[in-house]
């Protein structure tokens, strides 16, 4: 029996019907002897299947596929699957599984930990479980920075079965002896590679070193290179390696412009014709320092645009009402710093503006994820210059591919920075890449416009001749470590 469409939709990045795999250009899951693997095949609880069949997904994901027996069979597992795959359900799933059967022990303390890097991720992760537990009445819980600790109190004095938590707010509340840890049976890392590169290993091997010995670890990271393999030898036992998707095969729906610019001024006209095109339902600007996000969201909605900014610093309070205002359409463009980059799901969301290329080209990715959701197509557009050369090719190499260069007529530039090949030497054949009477700079001046990592606005702004703000934060760089709010690292203590 076909779908409705309208329980097709891509819920929390954890689940795709047989029908949005493929128009998503996503293999459905097969089993070894080449025949599809449906839920009900993966023998998961009647309660869960019902939750499932509630809101019409029968069928798994690869990734879904390959690590759900694997955790039902007790396993440690390490897991590199892409954005929008379907790994939140690949874990939350057997999660539930294991909270069918009842724990002897009658401590209130939580059976199942996940930690996450990003409060938007923590929140994802916590509807997702309330929605396919609902019939277990699994008690879910959220514990993230920015939120009151009264009420995080009052949340952790209750029984509860699923710990969601972000590492400093938690490692707080351990510290504390708010948090029974007794009856822990499973510890599962979200997107452990960005927990890594926001510093929060310290955190996580503390508070794996207080959880019980005998417990199931599962590791999820968008690449398991570098310290990220030597973190996880530590946390798993003998664990089982998923690797899902390679990373060339990525948003093969999202087509992928780059657009050179030769200043700050010409940027933001580029920025401002994108915005007013037709064809921009909803759009995600990100930029590469706090400030700068909250900068130039007051500049575009001076200039008539329904915008907002999103970021670290942001209470969680006015960061859930920002997200609320985007899936109602009450925010067109998001101007936002990485803190954006993954766990943000809203269909709307049309067009990815890179105003400043990420650090990381991995980064580049997950920003771009953002856009062509649910099967939909998505736009990604990328702003350039000369001293990006590095960092494009870095993206290029970590994607696979090439960024499609592209011109908007009456906005070119006057005089494009040179591609690099792979092995960075210019294309144009002139020393160091530069251009006649060039400094090597894209900008008129480091000391001009956003672009500069140090918060001062200079000259060349289309977005409206008001005077900045003044806002006190004091913020002069770029966005620290710690996107999620928690409070900084301290000296260990005990667990007492």
């Amino acid at each position: 029996m076909r779908l409705n469409i309208a329980r097709q939709q891509y819920i929390y990045g954890c689940l795709r019907p047989f029908e949005t795999l493929q128009r998503c250009n996503v293999s459905p899951a097969l089993s070894l002897k080449g025949k599809f693997v449906s839920f009900e095949s993966l023998n998961l609880n009647p309660a869960i299947l019902r939750a499932l069949a509630e809101a019409g997904y029968t069928t798994p994901t690869p990734v879904q596929a390959q690590a759900i027996p694997e955790v039902l069979a007790g396993n440690d597992i390490m897991a590199s699957a892409q954005t929008g795959t379907g790994k939140t359900a690949a874990f939350t799933l057997p999660a539930l599984n294991l909270l069918a059967t009842p724990h002897p022990a009658k401590s209130r303390g939580p059976r199942i930990l996940v930690l996450t890097p990003t409060r938007e991720l923590a929140a994802q992760v916590n509807e997702a479980a309330r929605k396919y537990g609902k019939f277990l009445r699994a008690r879910t819980v959220s514990i993230v920075g920015g939120m009151p600790y009264p009420l995080q109190n009052k949340l952790l004095s209750q029984p509860l079965d699923i710990l969601v938590a972000t590492p400093g707010r938690l490692l707080d509340h351990m510290e504390r002896g708010r948090i029974d840890m007794s009856r822990l049976q499973m510890l599962i890392l979200d997107e452990a590679d960005r927990m890594l590169d926001m510093g929060f290993m310290p955190d996580i091997e503390r508070i794996s070193a207080a959880l019980p010995g005998e417990r199931q670890t599962l590791m999820f990271s968008a690449t398991f290179e570098g310290q990220i393999a030597n973190i996880a030898k530590t946390l798993l036992k003998n664990p089982k390696v998923l690797q899902i998707a390679a990373v060339k095969e990525k948003h093969a729906n999202i087509e992928q412009k780059l657009l050179f610019v030769d200043d700050m001024a010409h940027k933001n006209k580029l920025l401002e014709h994108l915005l007013i095109a037709p064809e921009v339902n909803q759009a995600i600007v990100f930029t590469s320092t706090k400030r700068h996000a909250d900068l130039l969201a007051e500049d575009l909605y001076a200039a008539g645009h329904k915008s907002a900014a999103l970021h670290g610093d942001m209470t969680q309070g006015a960061r859930n009402r920002t997200l609320t205002k985007l899936r109602h359409g009450d925010v067109r463009v998001l101007v936002a710093t990485d803190v954006a980059a993954r766990g943000i799901d809203v269909h709307g969301i049309t067009h990815v503006i890179n105003y400043d290329l990420p650090k990381f080209a991995e980064d580049y990715v997950h920003r771009i994820g953002r856009t062509g959701r649910a099967g939909n197509t998505g736009t990604a557009l990328s702003f350039a210059s000369h001293i990006d050369r590095h960092q494009l090719r870095k993206i290029e190499q970590y994607t696979g591919q090439r960024l499609e260069i592209s011109v908007i007529e009456g906005l070119e530039p006057k005089r494009p920075a040179p591609r690099t090949d792979r092995n960075d030497k210019p294309r144009s054949g002139r020393p160091g890449g530069q251009r006649p009477g060039g400094n090597g700079g894209g900008f008129k001046s480091r000391g001009q416009g956003y672009g500069n990592g140090n918060g001062n606005r200079g000259e060349g702004r289309s977005f409206g001749d008001r005077a900045a703000s003044g806002r006190p934060d004091g913020n002069r760089g770029g966005d620290a470590k710690r996107h999620d709010g928690d409070r900084p690292a301290r000296r260990p203590r005990s667990f007492a």
